[in-house]
């Protein structure tokens, strides 16, 4: 059994997946009625992309997505992403040199304690002590937010087990972590990792290009489709939309097609373990 919707603090009810979809709020989906309409697909928790935007972009998505929140009198948690020492070159970005929480992170980290945001998700995260530096920062703001650690660094699979021990949440970031690895051993790793988190109890996300055939089209290519079936098959607590959702032309068809699927592969599931 998952262990998300515990974590999560999110109570599912029927009509909804076991597993947690995260969206990422963005210029194409901030809107309140559009993230009314994102919430009725299937939402359950929303994210911010720290690398993008300001805070003042950031308060115009929070305060619909807290209205509509109490309006469906739901719960739904928001992710604020750390960039950290982010280097941009083009349409490629990677970890650059220097402290791990930069001195814009620690604006965000101000920002989301101010607005009561209930995840910190730690860009480039290395080992142990980097998911333990920035409780400190959050702590020192006042705050009580939980941490998720991003692992997309070679250095973070080889300490992959401490991280877990002191993280709230881990999330395999399969776009970074293909800059490190090859790209072949990315479906092996990820398993590996939704492993190492359920055996420390620790809600497991997949993310990055899980439904990319939908930035621009308003159907899922089959790969997608099968690519949401196989973190799902493989444990995932949470799957998330980046790009589908903050800024490609069909948000909550995105979301949508994604809660299906989701349903769809959790159903097979249970007929599985009945037959066993």
């Amino acid at each position: 059994m998952n262990v998300s919707s515990r974590f999560l603090m999110i109570e599912r009810t029927h009509d909804r997946s076991d597993t947690q979809l995260i969206a990422t709020i963005g210029p194409a989906s901030g809107a309140r009625e559009k993230i009314r309409m994102m919430l009725d697909a299937g939402m359950d928790v929303a994210r911010l992309n720290g690398a993008w935007g300001d805070h003042e972009q950031y308060e115009s998505f929070i305060a619909p997505l807290r209205a509509e929140a109490q309006a469906l009198r739901r719960n739904i948690p928001i992710i604020l992403d750390l960039p950290g020492p982010r280097v941009q070159e083009g349409q490629e970005h990677h970890a650059g040199t220097g402290p791990l929480l930069t001195e814009r992170d620690c604006e965000h980290i101000a920002f989301g304690v101010k607005h009561a945001i209930e995840y910190f998700a730690q860009s480039y995260v290395g080992r142990a002590e980097d998911v333990e530096r920035l409780r400190e920062e959050i702590t020192r703001h006042g705050g009580r937010a939980k941490i998720i650690a991003k692992i997309e660094r070679k250095e973070a699979l080889q300490d992959i087990q401490a991280i877990v021990r002191v993280a709230d949440a881990i999330m395999i970031a399969r776009g970074d972590l293909g800059n490190e690895i090859p790209l072949e051993t990315i479906p092996f790793v990820q398993a590996d990792l939704i492993k190492a988190a359920r055996r420390g109890k620790r809600p497991v996300i997949v993310a990055t290009e899980m439904l990319s055939s939908m930035v621009d089209q308003d159907r899922p290519s089959r790969a997608d489709v099968t690519d949401i079936v196989t973190a799902v098959m493989q444990g995932a607590d949470a799957v998330m939309l980046s790009n589908e959702t903050a800024t490609g032309q069909f948000p909550i068809e995105s979301v949508d097609a994604m809660e299906k699927t989701l349903l769809e592969a959790e159903k097979h599931i249970a007929i599985t373990r009945r037959l066993l």
